[in-house]
């Protein structure tokens, strides 16, 4: 079925928050040459603003330093990694959105840590002295980067505080808040700082609660934070983590929720909603992350999710990524948009494609967006299709009629999915090679690609009309822009009479 559309002249603003921020694993991870590589490729085609990471005070960035002379303790802090960390971001165009955990192993109170790199999720052993961690390392930070500066870095407290990742209670969270959020502004109230950053479990009793904690107490808190994952529960494979999927709706329903909840508390109502951490499954040894069928699937989140938030963090940027042990090979379900060797994967193309949209949204439904930005069009169409829920596949296919720009326009396609950029598959007929040879990369970038084609429009009548065809699990962008003609400038060119082309 063919679905016909006239577009308007004109729309409403497209809240597209698709590129404000990106997640990342632990943030001395960019220390490696290879993560550097991959956020080159990120930043030179999508322009994330903000990066967020964990681990800023865990033991393998080393901040925090006790040392006993004498018979007394010394407390010292090393931000020898922070600042070349810090340098590598904002040379890459991206400011940090700064979580604060793990927990060094010189504050600690238990042994109880996470992922492969053993972060530590205990409770501080000082509340005075995890703030001042805090306001120390942020004071060396306004005066390496600039108070204009340092004071635009959003500041989340702690990661995930309702599940595995904190060891105290939910009370014990709110001290660390308290003590967290207080040590913020004490070095400059206007740094924004938030939290609680939780994911998808008990969520109305943990959001409800920590607002009313906030509010009775009189804390600072500018911005809310929670996660957001569609999977259902996992099944474990051998090497892998396979799940099925909610519909992408669910995150949208998700993001209706939490502002339900904030809606009922006047002083948060207003406030910014950031989903620091969103994607399909919460594993990084999925292999649904590696498929086309995931650029469609996270296309259909980015197209709504900034109706109800203020950005949307996908998890993560790179496969440069290590809780779940050093990768196996160059795809092994991985969270990144880039896997290893700088080899983007389809939904790269996603984040991609929605950083081109235009700021006005003339059409959307399940499958495709129309914008406008000046004198052109972005369209973006998705379409998919999961085979175990329905056996068969069909196209989605539209006619467009949209008001003309110029007498004639150039129209461009990109397209991502089956036999386009599509590396996993080509992989997969290499036979899934663990090492790649330099010949085997060369032709893995190559089918990372887009297949690019275009096409002239002319007006009839005012408008032009648009034929969109979106296969299953395909991704698409299409741009039009006005063309100025010079053809009749080029006296005696007519390699279609003389050459038959």
């Amino acid at each position: 079925m063919i679905k016909k559309v006239s577009i308007p002249i004109s729309g409403k603003t497209f809240k597209n928050n698709a590129n404000y921020c990106v997640g990342t694993g632990r943030m001395a991870l960019a220390l490696q040459k290879e993560y550097i590589d991959h956020l080159e490729v990120v930043q030179n085609a999508i322009h994330f603003r903000y990066i967020r990471g964990h681990g800023i005070f865990s033991d393998d960035f080393g901040i925090y330093r006790e040392y006993e002379i004498d018979g007394k303790t010394s407390i010292f802090y090393n931000f020898t990694y922070l600042d070349r960390v810090m340098d590598t971001y904002l040379e890459n165009g991206i400011r940090p959105f700064i979580e604060l955990g793990f927990m060094p192993e010189k504050l600690k109170t238990g042994e109880q840590t996470v992922f492969y790199w053993k972060g530590n999720v205990t409770p501080p052993v000082s509340y005075e002295k995890w703030a001042d961690l805090i306001s120390n390392t942020l004071t060396h930070l306004i005066e390496r980067y600039g108070r204009d500066e340092v004071i635009t870095w959003p500041i989340e407290v702690w990661n995930e505080p309702n599940i595995i990742f904190w060891a105290g209670t939910m009370e014990e969270y709110f001290k660390l808040y308290k003590y967290s959020a207080e040590a913020v502004k004490s070095v400059d109230p206007r740094i924004q700082v938030g939290g609680p950053s939780i994911c998808g479990i008990d969520t109305e009793h943990w959001l409800r609660s920590f607002f009313e904690h906030c509010i009775d107490n009189n804390l600072p808190l500018d911005f809310i934070t929670r996660h957001c994952y569609t999977a259902n529960e996992p099944t474990q494979n051998g090497h892998y983590m396979h799940h099925t999927l909610n519909k992408p709706t669910h995150m949208v329903e998700e993001l209706k929720e939490t502002r339900r909840i904030m809606s009922d508390y006047p002083q948060i109502a207003a406030l910014p909603l950031h989903i620091t951490e969103f994607n399909s499954s919460y594993f990084p040894i999925c292999p649904v992350h590696d498929t086309d069928f995931h650029a469609a699937y996270i296309a259909r989140i980015l197209s709504e999710a900034g109706e109800y938030a203020d950005s949307y963090s996908y998890w993560t940027f790179s496969d440069v990524f290590e809780e779940w042990d050093v990768p196996k090979s160059v795809f092994h379900g991985g969270f990144g948009l880039v896997a290893l060797n700088s080899i983007k994967k389809p939904t790269f193309y996603a984040f991609e494609f929605f950083s081109n949209a235009g700021s006005e949204l003339l059409y959307r439904d399940e499958n495709l967006i129309v914008t406008k930005n000046d004198e052109k069009y972005v369209i973006i169409g998705w379409n998919f299709h999961d085979l175990r829920d329905h056996k068969t596949s069909s196209d989605v296919s539209y006619v467009l009629s949209l008001p003309s720009i110029g007498k004639q326009a150039l129209i461009i396609k990109k397209d991502v999915g089956g036999a386009n950029a599509n590396p996993m598959k080509t992989w997969s007929n290499m036979g899934k090679p663990r090492s790649l040879s330099k010949e085997q990369l060369k032709i893995l970038k190559a089918s990372s690609e887009p297949l690019q084609t275009d096409a002239k429009l002319i007006e009839q009548n005012g408008n032009y009309e648009v034929e969109v065809t979106i296969p299953c699990n395909h991704l698409c962008m299409l741009e039009i822009t006005p063309v100025n003609d010079m053809t009749d400038t080029y006296l005696g060119y007519e390699p279609d009479e003389f050459y038959g082309i």
